[in-house]
């Protein structure tokens, strides 16, 4: 996808199908590889290339436990997996799958933290109410 560039109806569209499609192999549990095996898989999002022919597919293990490890797994994993998508999905052509991590979950979590240290949370106070320097909120009287 080019950088800038919001992706186009068709481009979400099949990004949704094989998000949907991969969910239902992840469930059926039809995976040997031991990194895999009995392992809870998240689809969060596929992006699809302009063209369709490659999409990023980003996952999370529940609970985020050995997530390299089942995204190793995944890659190693993707032609099978393809083929399981050419089976179930009508498309021209069955995209190649890259896989990563999604680690949208932790830049939120780290982002939270952030916000709730006591430093940052006063210059947050003192940045929305920069004139407030005796904490009534601007209006001087203490009522």
């Amino acid at each position: 996808m080019a950088r800038g560039k919001a992706p186009s109806q068709r481009q979400l569209r099949v990004g949704e199908e094989l998000r949907h499609a991969l969910a239902e192999v992840f469930e059926r549990d039809s995976l040997r590889d031991p990194d895999l095996q009995g392992r809870t898989i998240t689809v969060t999002e596929v992006r699809a290339s302009p063209d369709l022919k490659n999409v990023m597919v980003y996952v999370m293990p529940l609970g985020g436990e050995n997530i390299d490890g089942v995204v190793a797994a995944l890659r190693r994993a993707s032609s099978y997996l393809r083929g399981e998508i050419a089976r179930r999905l009508r498309l021209r052509n069955t995209p190649r799958l890259s896989f990563e991590a999604d680690r949208s979950f932790e830049q939120a979590s780290h982002i939270d933290e952030l916000l709730r240290d006591p430093h940052v949370s006063q210059d947050i106070k003192h940045a929305t109410h920069p004139h407030d320097t005796d904490g009534t909120g601007g209006n001087g009287s203490s009522s």
